[in-house]
């Protein structure tokens, strides 16, 4: 027959298990999704250009898009940490070559999205390749 003892001295054993697991992983809570804000590509310029991509995303998820060359508009849907890019109409601006494929590059990348993380002004979108923004707080 088990004693009283052992089992006592088992289920403290267990219970400290759990309390140094939860203590030594700290719950992170997932900061809201940017809506209403501009939020900039952090990436360098392209040689001989001051443009860098951003993305303008309204209260409702619409997207104003200002890529390496071209602009446009599109669309996120959110749903917790799962996010949805659909591109819209953009405008057909003259562009270098190299610009017009970074900017169908960048495109793709969007539309390949599937989760996104905040940590404080950084965004991650997360996809087929990651793409880092920084929300533009001034």
């Amino acid at each position: 027959m088990i004693s009283m003892k052992r089992i006592l001295n088992g289920g403290m054993a267990a219970l400290a298990l759990v309390a140094t697991a939860l203590g030594a992983a700290p719950v992170q809570a997932q900061e809201e999704f940017p809506f209403g804000f501009v939020m900039t590509l952090d990436v360098a310029r392209m040689p001989g250009s001051k443009r860098i991509p951003s993305i303008e995303v309204g209260d409702n998820g619409e997207v104003i898009l200002e890529l390496w060359c071209d602009g446009g508009k599109g669309q996120f849907s959110v749903a917790g940490n799962t996010i949805v890019f659909v591109p819209g109409a953009m405008e057909n601006r003259s562009c270098t070559p190299d610009r017009a494929q970074a900017d169908k590059d960048l495109l793709t990348a969007l539309g390949d999205t599937t989760s996104w993380r905040r940590q404080g002004d950084q965004v991650t979108f997360v996809g087929s390749k990651q793409l880092r923004f920084v929300i533009n707080s001034n």
